[in-house]
């Protein structure tokens, strides 16, 4: 699948995700895994920063309401998410926060212009990962962070099991990194490892969306499967997902 065919997979799968509201919550939010991100990461006064593949504002929003000095933007190609966004900060009169889209691609943003670049469960739909990097590393200012977030294969996953099992759902996922594989590459661009915490994500996925579950199955090593704690519930697929959790600096 080429970038283009990528972006419009990833695209409509989340707007299709989006449609299903606390479905879509069940899927994402984790109060705990919140508050450990906003207490890793180094907000200071009158900071701007890039909420890249926003959502729904999981991020933005606390952030936002937390720190009123700090300047938030939100990006991403759904823009039904982006229109819920807009119109629950007008309702709810948060002001030093937007939301832009953008084709997935190239950032509409100059040079230096963020003090932090953060991302949650965005990053492994990215089709050009060394691209969207290299436009991250652009837009931070000289002493400013990035803050990934996203799952990992399992330590023992060496037939990638996971990245079979999510990209069953047609809504682009291309690949979870590895922690060495994200300091390698984010080091390609000036981004230098700070500090990292990990931590797991526990969540399902509708079994009529899991299109080749059972065939998937019989491709991967049983201690692979298992590693990942799977279970059918009904019409319910759980597993279970390590995340890095990892701060970068641009020197």
């Amino acid at each position: 699948m080429d970038i283009e065919n990528s972006i419009m997979a990833t695209k409509q799968g989340f707007e299709d995700s989006f449609s299903l509201g606390d479905y879509y919550n069940k899927q994402t939010q984790d109060e705990h895994h919140l508050k450990n991100i906003l207490d890793f990461l180094p907000f200071s006064a009158d900071m701007k920063i890039l909420d890249l593949g926003t959502g729904s504002g999981y991020l933005s929003f606390p952030i936002a309401k937390k720190y009123p000095n700090i300047s938030i933007i939100g990006l991403d190609i759904v823009e039904k998410a982006l229109e819920v966004n807009r119109f629950k900060a007008n309702e709810e009169n948060v002001q030093n926060i937007s939301f832009i889209t953008y084709d997935g691609v190239n950032f509409p943003f100059a040079d230096n212009e963020f003090d932090m670049v953060i991302s949650r469960y965005a990053l492994h739909h990215f089709p050009d990962i060394q691209k969207s990097i290299s436009e991250i590393s652009r837009v931070i200012k000289s002493d400013g962070f990035l803050f990934i977030s996203d799952p990992t294969p399992n330590v023992n996953d060496t037939s990638r099991f996971v990245d079979g099992y999510m990209q069953q759902k047609k809504d682009g996922h291309i690949k979870f990194y590895t922690k060495d594989e994200w300091l390698q590459i984010c080091g390609k661009y000036g981004l230098r490892f700070k500090k990292s915490f990990d931590s797991t994500i526990r969540f399902p996925k509708k079994k009529d969306t899991a299109y080749g579950f059972d065939e998937l199955l019989k491709k991967h090593d049983k201690e692979i499967i298992e590693s990942y704690e799977l279970e059918v519930v009904g019409n319910e697929i759980y597993i279970t997902e390590r995340v890095n959790n990892i701060l970068f600096c641009k020197r």
